[in-house]
C-alpha cells in the first residue's frame, strides 16, 4: 500500500470518530460548532502552510473556493444540526449513505452505466436506513427534522465528492484545504451571530471541539484529499464502508446508541451495499 493510500486510511479513522465527538460536544449549536471545529482545524493547516512556504496555494479561483466552503460547510452543518435534533445512532447511519450516493452519481457523470449489481448494492443500503426510521421503528416524532438533516448533508458530501474529481478541480493543490476551512469556520461564525445563541463550552465539550478540529474536521480533509489524488482511490472506496460499521460501535460503546438487532441489520446492510456497489465491474 502506497504512503498516499496509507494517508487516505488515515483519514477514515479519523472518520469514524466523528459521531461520537459530535455527541460528546453536544448542547454546542451547530453553527457554533461548526466555526470552532474548522476554526482549529483550518488554524493548525494554515500554520503548517505558511511553515512550508506554500502560501500560493491558497490563492484559487471562485469556482475552487465556492466548491470548497460550500461542500465543507454544507456537509458539516447540517450534520451538527442532524445530531442535535435527533438519535445519534440513526442519524450516524443515514449521514453513511453518502458513499451509496457517490457511486450513483457518479457512473452517470462519468458516461458509465450503473449495472445491475452496483444498483443492488445501493438498493441495500438505502433499504437498511429505511429499516431504521421506517414502519416500526422506535423514534420521537420530533426526530424527524433530524433525520432529513442527515439525508441532507449525506446528499452534499456526494455532490461535493464527485465534483471534486472534475478536471478543473483536480488540480487544486492538498494545502487550499487550510484556506477552505478558514472560509468555513468565518462563514459559519457570522451565521452563528445571526441565529443561534453562543454557549460556553464546558471541559468536556472543549476536549471534543478541540479532538475535531484536529481530528475528523481537520487533518482528515488533508490526508482524505492526498490519498484520492495520489493513492489508489478503489481501494479506499471500498474501505470507507467500514466506518460506519466502526461509528457505530464506537457509539454504542459510548452509550449513545442501542445495540438493538435493528440497528445491528441496519449498520450491515449500509456497509454491505457499500461493499458490494464499490466492488461492482
Amino acid at each position: 500500500m502506497s504512503p498516499a493510500t496509507l494517508a487516505g486510511c488515515g483519514a477514515l479513522i479519523l472518520w469514524a470518530f466523528l459521531a461520537l465527538l459530535s455527541r460528546l460536544a453536544a448542547g454546542i449549536p451547530p453553527l457554533q460548532l461548526t466555526a470552532m471545529g474548522f476554526a482549529i482545524g483550518g488554524g493548525v493547516g494554515l500554520a503548517v502552510v505558511l511553515a512550508r512556504g506554500q502560501a500560493a496555494a491558497l490563492r484559487q479561483g471562485p469556482l475552487a473556493w465556492a466548491h470548497g466552503v460550500g461542500g465543507l460547510f454544507g456537509y458539516h452543518a447540517l450534520y451538527f444540526l442532524a445530531f442535535a435534533l435527533a438519535p445519534a445512532l440513526e442519524v450516524n447511519l443515514i449521514n453513511y449513505l453518502w458513499p451509496l450516493l457517490i457511486v450513483l452519481l457518479a457512473a452517470p457523470i462519468r458516461g458509465l452505466p450503473l449495472g445491475s449489481v452496483r444498483l443492488a448494492g445501493v438498493a441495500l443500503g438505502f433499504a437498511g436506513c429505511a429499516l431504521l426510521v421506517g414502519p416500526g421503528a422506535s423514534f420521537p416524532p420530533e426526530a424527524l427534522p433530524g433525520f432529513i438533516a442527515a439525508a441532507g448533508c449525506a446528499v452534499v458530501w456526494a455532490v461535493y465528492s464527485v465534483t471534486a474529481g472534475t478536471a478543473r478541480l483536480a488540480r487544486i493543490p492538498t494545502e487550499a484545504v487550510a484556506g477552505f476551512c478558514l472560509a468555513t469556520a468565518a462563514l459559519a461564525a457570522v451565521l452563528h451571530l445571526g441565529l443561534e445563541t453562543t454557549v460556553a463550552p464546558d471541559a468536556r465539550q472543549w476536549l471534543a471541539v478541540v479532538m475535531l478540529g484536529l481530528g475528523p474536521v481537520g487533518a482528515a480533509f488533508f490526508l482524505w484529499d492526498i490519498g484520492m489524488k495520489r493513492g489508489d482511490p478503489r481501494l479506499l472506496g471500498t474501505l470507507a464502508y467500514a466506518v460506519p460499521v466502526a461509528s457505530t460501535l464506537l457509539l454504542i460503546a459510548a452509550g449513545e446508541g442501542e445495540a438493538s438487532w435493528r440497528a445491528a441489520l441496519a449498520t450491515l446492510m449500509v456497509a454491505g451495499g457499500g461493499f458490494i456497489a464499490a466492488r461492482a465491474k
